[in-house]
């Protein structure tokens, strides 16, 4: 049987290629995502940057802190809070010390590349010299890099604490590629930031662990890259890439096993007869299924390999896609080699193409097995159209499965469409199922598609319809990939728009203020602006700042929460909360409101640690109905300068309105004159809810957009080259039209109706799968945000629609012309 599946594969190579075509990128498509999943969960070390030169580097540590059980962007109560005093002095006792303080500093015309300020004594350990001019000493002279200003030039410098600042430029330095510094004076960095970040130890090394409590960790080579600020961000772009990439290989994975199992199906469907002719000369059914096994194998292993060397070519060209995309940060990069990270996922991913091979000629074999040999003597072969048990029994498993996940989302679990990782997962079962139940529907969708046309002269609509039903497995085979394109791109595309505009509706809602002051290409603006602000005559602002507050959680442990710092009358006239129990109007100096879903009663006095290290009671004044990931404890106005220690103590956005009687143009016209250099700008209610809806979406768009490009892409290549295999092969339907006198002009326009029937019924069949997906995403809305309406992109959809129905069609004409030309000849 060897001898037989090679040259089969010799003779019938176009029987074959679409199953190639899809293995190829299948195994590719798994090589590359697993190859830089690999290299994303153990990235290779990078070297230290701000300490390089240092031996040695105390930084705040607590021993139960996991940070990957946090928020990014959430210090621990230890390094919130800085190096104590004491610390200090006794790190100090073991040789000389130098502190290093991180906070915001950017020059007020200095870009929109985000800034950091530190002290000056701490520079000599990045590697920074002074270019010209010297050292800065007096609480208003700094030093920056070359290009951002000129020694002896007054410039603004925007920080938190200060705000808007005018300083003089004593000295530059050359500028490095791992942070933009500004360069203060000890005395005034202190000023502006009270938290002691790190401290240089240059004495000796035991003699400073010894001198360190468990609150600090002494770091020494490639770990004092950990005391870099770009760790922290590489941690986060990283934990992005480590969310989507596996979505991305689930999906693209789960759509490419269907497509290679259907396609090997439908390749040995198109050689009904030539089996028969094995039976007629003796071939045992037993001897039929170990030859299309061994044709599998052989498809499968030459497909595979040249998939893991493709996707081995494509990890360059993922690797960049992913950088462009922000998803992994700028030094990301993945090297080709023999080690594990890249041979593990190479042969999981050949492996996988194998298996994937052979379960697809499973069932391909038992019912290539049962051919009779009296069909060899049929001039036309009448198709089997019956399905398999076990694909009937898949697809209205699965059908079944997905309608009940769409239920439990929508009614028991909505919060799961704010985890693309689960939810986009979910929303491939039903198209999935309904693509394995395709030869049982294609009947009845074929017949609604025709029934408008019945009435048509001449008979062209009627053959093409009786082709569609005569031959069920092809139309099927043909338009599944038609229906997983549409299918995945319809409920991938509509989550995104649905869940955005949710949001946005949701902001939108809870805004009270019909103006606001946003931060203008900066990450956000001192308090201290705000103050300005509020002087304005007539003018009313709510500022909030962003801090953190730790709760008990009752097994010894603190969790986390984002706090904002406002006035309470300013946060009553600013936000529009719903309140669940109790009052705002209860708020004082000791209460604060939390979210409802937190579980704290009104009335309960709750110990609560701040950012800077004090603890105080506090009494919960109300709860509120907090919309998803919006969830924060508003805190009195005096915790506001917790955000120093906290985040990076910038106020994100303020609420302005107007007194009763305020002349409207001049207040504004006074309050944009105030603005002016501060790193702020005036905006409306409809541009801060455009604003916060772009930096919302971003992250999610990205990862559901990504996954949907890469599955439709896919796709696309398999309607192609389906199209091409199935029209390749219909040599004697060409010879009967002709010999019914049908000119090639007639010919051609039969197929391409026929084509374009096709993917109508793939359409059809998607809107039927998505349905299901967004029945569960409209319901799993409305118990999160109310009256949200789900947005379909019909935009999108329709290029998507239009591009499957041109491949459709160019895969249908070119074997079609190709085959009359040569009649012709």
């Amino acid at each position: 049987m060897l001898r037989v599946a090679l040259g089969t594969l010799r003779l019938r190579w176009v029987s074959f290629l679409g199953t190639v075509v899809a293995l190829v990128l299948a195994v590719g498509q798994l090589t590359a995502l697993g190859v830089v999943l690999m290299t994303a969960a153990e990235p290779p070390e990078r070297p230290p940057h701000r300490f390089a030169r240092a031996p040695a580097v105390v930084l705040p540590a607590d021993p139960r802190w996991d940070s990957a059980q946090h928020d990014l962007g959430v210090r621990s109560p230890a390094a919130a809070r800085g190096l104590s005093p004491r610390l200090i002095r006794d790190v100090s006792a073991t040789g000389t010390t130098v502190v290093d303080r991180a906070f915001y500093a950017q020059l007020a015309d200095g870009g929109t590349k985000k800034q950091v300020g530190h002290p000056w004594p701490v520079a000599e350990f990045g590697g920074y010299a002074l270019r010209d001019g010297r050292a800065p000493r007096a609480g208003d002279e700094i030093v920056v890099p070359s290009g951002r200003a000129r020694t002896g030039e007054s410039v603004t410098v925007l920080t938190a604490a200060d705000g808007p600042g005018r300083y003089t430029v004593v000295g530059t330095v050359a500028p490095v590629g791992w942070e933009d510094a500004v360069f203060f004076s000890a005395q005034e960095a202190e000023q502006l930031s009270p938290r002691v970040d790190a401290l240089v130890a240059l004495g000796p090394v035991e003699r400073v662990r010894a001198a360190v409590p468990d609150t600090a960790e002494v770091l020494t080579g490639a770990d004092r890259h950990r005391a870099d600020a770009e760790a922290a961000n590489d941690r986060e772009a990283l934990d992005n890439t480590l969310t989507l990439l596996p979505v991305m290989a689930a999906v693209a994975g789960t759509t490419a096993v269907f497509v290679v199992a259907s396609t090997f199906a439908f390749a040995v469907v198109q050689r009904r007869r030539e089996i028969a002719l094995l039976r007629t000369v003796g071939a045992t059914g037993r001897q039929v299924r170990r030859m299309v096994r061994v044709e599998a194998l052989l498809v499968g292993a030459l497909s595979s390999a040249g998939g893991g060397v493709l996707g081995l070519l494509g990890t360059r060209s993922l690797t960049g896609l992913l950088v462009g995309m922000d998803i992994a940060p700028p030094w990301f990069a993945v090297e080709i080699s023999a080690r594990p990270g890249v041979l593990a996922p190479l042969g999981a991913a050949v492996l996988t193409g194998l298996l994937v091979a052979l379960c697809g000629a499973v069932a391909a074999a038992r019912r290539a097995s049962r051919v009779r040999p009296v069909e060899a003597l049929r001039e036309g072969t009448a198709e089997d159209t019956a399905v398999t048990p076990g694909r009937a029994a898949l697809g209205v498993v699965g059908l079944v499965g997905g309608a009940g996940t769409a239920c439990w989302i929508g009614l028991a679990a909505p919060r799961t469409v704010l985890s693309p990782t689960a939810y986009v997962v979910s929303l491939l079962v039903p198209v999935v199922a309904v693509a394995a139940l395709a030869p049982l529907l294609v009947g009845p969708v074929v017949r609604v598609l025709m029934w408008p046309l019945r009435r048509l002269p001449g008979a062209a609509a009627l053959v093409v319809r009786q082709s569609a039903l005569t031959s069920r497995r092809r139309t099927a085979a043909t338009a599944a990939p038609v229906l997983l394109t549409v299918g995945l791109a319809l409920s991938l595309l509509t989550a995104t728009d649905s869940l955005g505009a949710a949001r946005d509706a949701g902001f939108r809602a809870g805004v009270g203020a019909p103006y606001a002051v946003v931060p203008d290409g900066t990450p956000g603006f001192g308090p201290s602006v705000a103050e300005r602000v509020a002087r304005v005559a007539g003018v009313r602002v709510a500022a909030p700042v962003l801090t953190t507050v730790y709760f008990p959680d009752g097994d010894g442990r603190l969790e986390e929460n984002d706090g904002l710092a406002v006035a309470p009358d300013a946060l009553r006239r600013s936000t529009r909360l719903e309140v669940v129990h109790g009052s705002l109007d209860d708020l004082d100096e000791r209460s604060m409101a939390v979210a409802a879903r937190w579980g704290m009663e009104v009335g309960d006095r709750v110990r609560t640690r701040l950012a800077d290290g004090r603890e105080v009671t506090l009494r919960v004044a109300a709860t509120y109905a907090a919309l998803p990931g919006e969830d924060v404890a508003y805190l009195p106005e005096r915790f506001a300068g917790t955000g120093l220690f906290a985040r990076d103590g910038l106020v994100r956005r303020a609420a302005l309105s107007l007194a009763p009687g305020t002349d409207r143009p001049a207040a504004l016209a006074r309050v944009r004159a105030v603005l002016a250099g501060s790193g702020a700008r005036l905006t409306t209610r409809d541009g801060l809810v455009a604003a916060e809806a772009a930096q919302a979406r971003r992250l999610t768009e990205t990862r559901q957009r990504s996954t949907a490009v890469i599955v439709v892409l896919f796709c696309f290549v398999a309607i192609l080259n389906t199209l091409l295999m199935a029209t390749a092969d219909r040599r004697r339907d060409l010879a009967v039209l002709g010999l019914t006198g049908a000119t090639p002009r007639q010919v051609l326009h039969f197929f391409v109706a026929e084509a374009l029937l096709v993917t109508a019924v793939g359409v059809t069949l998607a809107l039927l799968a998505a349905g299901v997906n967004i029945l569960g995403l409209g319901a799993a809305l409305h118990q999160l945000f109310g009256t949200a309406p789900v947005v379909v992109p019909w935009a999108a959809v329709g290029a998507v629609t239009a591009a499957s129905a041109f491949l459709a069609v160019l895969g249908t004409v070119v074997p079609v012309a190709s085959a009359l030309r040569r009649r012709a000849a």
